[in-house]
């Protein structure tokens, strides 16, 4: 039987892995769209888990099969957030080659955002300080008039309780949001866009660093550094504190992870 779901065209994407986690290849536009149709609808009992993950998931997802389990979850749509991955996944699989495009975090939400009308999809923003979430609404207003924000929190800075994410829950609910943007960090954000996936008829967007970046709070790489993949400088040169581990930690377990890829091995084993 045909699958005519609201999330059958992020269903329909090709599935190819990179370390231990399966991309879905996807050029930005046709994933932008899916994800529109997606959220426009009222989903049934279970909703959908978007990630977006760059080399440092896949650096720290190679040493935590939980993490692995929720990113490669049935019902969860990996797409590639970091250049590298790219890279890698385009020269592992040529087949599919000419689609693996760049799907980031916080061009999808700015795509999404700008395709929306008061009809739909109606955005809930989950994360960030109070600060940043109010910064965040008068832009994204200023920018999309017409799209929906229907709801936001800023949830407890600390481990959640069962009672915390019941009262998160039906702060959504309340709402009628079909769409949840989760600016919390990886991996934290991955793990709540899956509970909320598993717990709520919604659309649930990890998406980093987007909150800070559509809010002005914090500055983006220059275009030519995310296009080369040298966005990661940029950003440990801005927050060497923050981002260290990130970087100097997570760059060589991607490499290593990348290496394992029996697409990639084939490749470099060709005369």
């Amino acid at each position: 039987m045909t699958h005519q779901g609201p999330d059958a065209e992020l269903a329909g994407f090709p599935r190819k892995e990179i370390g231990p986690l399966r991309f879905a290849v996807a050029a930005f536009d046709e994933a932008v769209e899916a994800l529109v149709t997606a959220g426009s609808a009222r989903l049934a009992s279970r909703g959908i888990a978007v990630h977006f993950a760059n080399a440092y998931t896949i650096a720290l997802a190679s040493g935590d099969p939980d993490y692995v389990a929720i990113l490669n979850d049935r019902a969860a749509t990996v797409f590639t957030d970091g250049v590298p991955v790219k890279w890698v996944g385009r020269r592992a699989y040529p087949d599919v080659a000419e689609k693996w495009e760049r799907v980031y975090g916080p061009d999808v939400m700015t795509g999404v955002f700008a395709r929306s009308a008061s009809s739909g999809p109606k955005h809930f923003l989950l994360g960030g300080s109070p600060e940043t979430l109010d910064q965040l609404q008068s832009e994204l207003s200023k920018q999309w008039p017409e799209a929906a924000v229907v709801g936001s929190l800023s949830p407890p800075f600390r481990e959640l309780t069962d009672k915390d994410n019941a009262g998160i829950d039906q702060a959504i609910l309340d709402t009628g949001a079909t769409m949840v943007w989760v600016g919390l960090g990886t991996p934290k954000q991955d793990f709540v866009v899956n509970r909320l996936a598993r717990s709520l008829p919604v659309v649930a967007l990890g998406v980093g660093a987007a909150f800070d970046f559509l809010a002005g709070s914090k500055r983006q790489a220059p275009e030519w550094m995310q296009a080369s993949g040298t966005e990661w400088a940029f950003r440990l040169a801005t927050e060497p504190k923050r981002l260290w581990r990130r970087y100097l930690w997570g760059n060589p377990k991607f490499l290593a992870a990348a290496a394992k890829n029996p697409g990639l091995r084939r490749r470099t084993q060709q005369p």
